[in-house]
């Protein structure tokens, strides 16, 4: 397991950088949404690239995304705090370094995550 003082600077500083990506795409997602009520405008025959309708939908997915994302972020500073971090919800075993390192916020081991593929974490 690696130093809990590390983890929590780590997954403080992705929070951090998980709520400043939500708060640029909500800034976006909102000039998109400015530029879709001039009713003059007609992103159907822009010959510039992607409409507006594509756009926003694609911007409001990844806000989901990044929400859920900031979330687990948070599940993951709340079990370290409580020193549950490390430990599969699932079977209790040690979560792998590996794992930890690529999904800081997992909760599940690589064993018992994939017997649940719906689950991303």
């Amino acid at each position: 397991m690696t130093d809990p003082d590390d983890t929590e600077a780590s997954l403080i500083a992705e929070r951090a950088r998980t709520s400043e990506l939500i708060e640029s795409m909500s800034a976006r997602l909102a000039s998109v949404i400015e530029a879709t009520a001039d009713s003059a405008f007609d992103d159907e025959h822009d010959p510039e690239g992607t409409t507006l309708a594509v756009e926003r939908g694609q911007l409001v997915a990844q806000l989901e995304r990044s929400r859920v994302r900031l979330e687990e972020i948070d599940a993951a500073l709340e079990r370290l705090g409580r020193g549950a971090y490390g430990r599969c919800e699932t079977c209790g075993e040690e979560i792998g370094a590996e794992r930890l390192e690529v999904l800081p916020a997992a909760r599940q081991c690589v064993r018992c995550a994939a017997k649940n593929p719906s689950r991303r974490w």
